[in-house]
Parts: C-alpha cells; structure tokens; sequence
C-alpha cells in the first residue's frame, strides 16, 4: 500500500504511468487500465480498454485471488480503493 502511496504523491507532481500486477499499487491510480490478450491458434492480438468502477472492483478482485465472482476478494478490493480514495481526499 505504501509504494501505491508514494506513486500518487508523485504523480500530484508529474505524470506517472505504471504498469503493475500489485492490486495494492492499482487501487491508488486515478486511471486503471487493462491489458489483454486472445489467440486464435493463427493470429494472436492484444489491446487496451479503461475500466469503470465497478470494472476496478472487478479487476482488483481477479488480481487478488485470480477469481472475479469472490466476494471476499471483491470486499478487500473495495477497501483498497476506499483507502485509496480517503487519502486523495474524496471521502
């Protein structure tokens, strides 16, 4: 959580582009954004979508246990962002 800290304070400052697998560095981005990947045995492509909020909680949920429909882990995604959010300032 710390480290997802220190890149929004930086990012007050300069722009800050992250790329992470750490949901704990995720929550305190002010854009989340997913990178994906399909292959259809011949051509295989890749791409960029922004998430919503409800798609952060999502993302955030599967990065921490590897499942999206885990209602634990869409409780401790939500806390993330909470935390994430109350240190902006938004709450």
């Amino acid at each position: 959580v710390e480290v997802g800290r220190r890149l929004a304070r930086l990012a007050r400052r300069a722009q800050v582009l992250v790329v992470t697998h750490l949901p704990q560095v995720a929550a305190f981005a002010d854009r989340h954004y997913v990178v994906h990947k399909s292959d259809d045995g011949t051509v295989t492509t890749s791409g960029v979508h922004a998430l919503d909020s409800p798609g952060r909680v999502r993302e955030l949920s599967r990065m921490l246990a590897g499942l999206e429909d885990s209602a634990t882990a869409a409780a401790h995604a939500a806390e993330l962002l909470a935390l994430a959010a109350q240190d902006r300032g938004e709450c």
